[in-house]
């Protein structure tokens, strides 16, 4: 499909068909239409105001990709690298060819998964520029998609997409939302890709399960018990969220905390203290 073609929601920069007139992603209750209106951009004009690609080392097989600046809501994607091939988790939403030939330099992509809609990014610009790698979308977040490609294969409860990497449907902040596993990761303690599905706090010791982090919308206390037991289906010492932030140790009972510290001030357990 030629560039003409599509567009991006300046706000989220999620890839849209040219005919669109809002990006639906944005006017939902999770996100938010700028006080100035819906606004586009395209890749020609991010590459124009300097925007590029970085990929950087987070530990041995593991990478993070970023824009800088920063495009739409700034969220940091991660590259693994298996000997079955590698996996795309979530997507920015700018490439160029650059990027796609260091990323190819690492290995090639078997599968592109995003988390959940607010991460679909260009993923079919992605795909394009990594030669055609199937996009993995949750069969419950299709209705998200604006940019409708062949390359967008559904799925729904667990994926696998090589030996070593599960994605797994959690739920919570949209119903198709997941994340991923990877056993060797942590030297082999694993790793859990948690994007906002189950979002790392600051503290760096605990996480939050939000339906709208912006707009500060909870979820429920039966939705959070659910989220964090699917959670605990594996094994896993480090998280990494979808903004750099790190739980380095202790990460899968840093999550049970957490749930329990959140189902009991959302049931009232703590009024006395407020």
């Amino acid at each position: 499909m030629r560039v003409d073609m599509w567009k991006i929601c300046q706000t989220c920069a999620v890839e849209h068909e040219a005919g669109a007139e809002v990006c639906r992603i944005c006017a939902d209750e999770r996100q938010w239409v700028p006080a100035a209106g819906q606004q586009w951009t395209t890749l020609e004009k991010l590459a124009a105001a300097g925007h590029q690609v970085v990929v950087r080392e987070l530990e041995p097989d593991m990478f993070g990709v970023t824009v800088e600046p920063e495009v739409g809501i700034g969220q940091e994607s991660h590259l693994v690298r298996t000997p079955a091939g590698n996996v795309l988790w979530d997507l920015t939403g700018y490439v160029d060819e650059d990027a796609a030939r260091r990323v190819l330099e690492l290995g090639e992509v078997v599968a592109i998964v995003p988390s959940h809609p607010h991460h679909y990014g260009v993923q079919v610009e992605w795909s394009r520029a990594l030669g055609g790698v199937p996009v993995y979308v949750a069969e419950s977040d299709l209705q998200w998609i604006a940019r409708p490609d062949p390359v967008i294969r559904p799925w729904s409860g667990r994926l696998e997409p090589v030996p070593g990497i599960t994605v797994r449907q959690l739920g919570g902040h949209f119903q198709g939302s997941g994340v991923l596993h990877w056993a060797a990761g942590a030297e082999g303690r694993g790793v859990l890709f948690s994007a906002d599905t189950i979002h790392a706090n600051p503290d760096r010791k605990t996480v939050a399960f939000m339906r709208s982090y912006p707009n500060r919308i909870p979820l429920s206390p039966a939705v959070v018990e659910r989220v964090t037991k699917t959670a605990e289906e594996f094994e896993f010492d480090r998280l990494y969220d979808n903004f750099g932030k790190i739980i380095d140790g202790d990460a899968r009972a840093a999550i049970r905390r957490s749930a329990e510290r959140h189902i009991g001030w959302v049931r009232g357990d703590f009024d006395h203290l407020t």
